[in-house]
């Protein structure tokens, strides 16, 4: 009798839904790889993160009781991104008045909520991929994923058993590039200066594509890179992992 396989609800994020669903076809290849059913809830939307940042709190219950609704059932819960990975497990539960059965239905979700990289590499323990990608690649430490969720060591030991890639580190890999969702829109010029910053880092790095694993950060710096006629590829980091590269870097053709 062949083994039960880990039922698994993608949380796919509102960014990679709209601007790069390549990601969450990465996210799935990977997870079903590594012995996973997968399934996407039809009903999940935003995971509130932007009403969260801003004060709205009534806004970001009502969104994360209708999130716990759609995850129930599986057995984990897996987000391609720190940021909303971050709020599913850490603001989630500090919603809700404490011993409420909804905050204690928050914690259940929160304990089963982890992002793709650190999934893969800490719970299914997944020591490497079957993928190839002659380039040389740097890594951005995005703030959410580093920060609350620890993932920082789990990335670099994927990557390091794709066929062909070679990894420079960047100066200051793990300071924030200035996105920070709503933070760039309340703070441009705080933000653009964290920007630049973080462009002279990539440059310096010699690498010739950005990797990182949340698609905010991502878009950020590719806007960043195109502005300034860099030829600096932006990709997630999922799509290297799975093989799939063939398809254009973050932001290219957008105007």
């Amino acid at each position: 009798m062949s083994e039960s396989k880990i039922k698994v609800g993608l949380f796919v994020t509102c960014l990679v839904d709209i601007f790069r669903p390549s990601v969450g076809f990465a996210a799935v290849k990977l997870l079903e790889d590594a012995g996973c059913t997968v399934e996407v809830p039809e009903m999940q939307t935003c995971c509130g993160q932007p009403a969260y940042n801003t004060g709205d709190r009534k806004t970001s219950k009502e969104i994360a009781e209708k999130t716990i609704r759609a995850f129930e059932p599986y057995e984990y819960v897996v987000a391609p991104s720190g940021s909303c990975a971050g709020m599913l497990k850490k603001h989630y539960p500090t919603l809700f008045g404490e011993g409420t059965g909804v905050q204690s239905r928050a914690i259940a979700l929160a304990d089963k909520t982890h992002e793709l990289v650190s999934f893969l590499t800490d719970v299914l323990e997944v020591k490497g991929v079957d993928a190839q990608f002659g380039r040389c690649v740097t890594y951005h430490d995005s703030c959410s994923g580093l920060r609350e969720l620890k993932v920082h060591k789990q990335p670099r030991k994927l990557l390091s058993s794709v066929a062909g890639l070679e990894l420079r580190e960047m100066s200051d890999a793990n300071v924030c590039c200035g996105f920070g969702g709503t933070f760039c829109v309340k703070y441009p010029d705080i933000s653009n200066d964290m920007l630049t910053k973080k462009m002279a880092n990539i440059e310096a790095s010699g690498a010739d594509v950005l990797l990182a694993g949340d698609l905010g950060c991502l878009m950020n710096m590719a806007g960043k890179l195109k502005r300034d006629g860099s030829k600096i590829e932006v990709r997630h980091v999922a799509e290297v992992l799975a093989g799939e590269t063939l398809l254009p870097s973050i932001g290219e053709g957008e105007d």
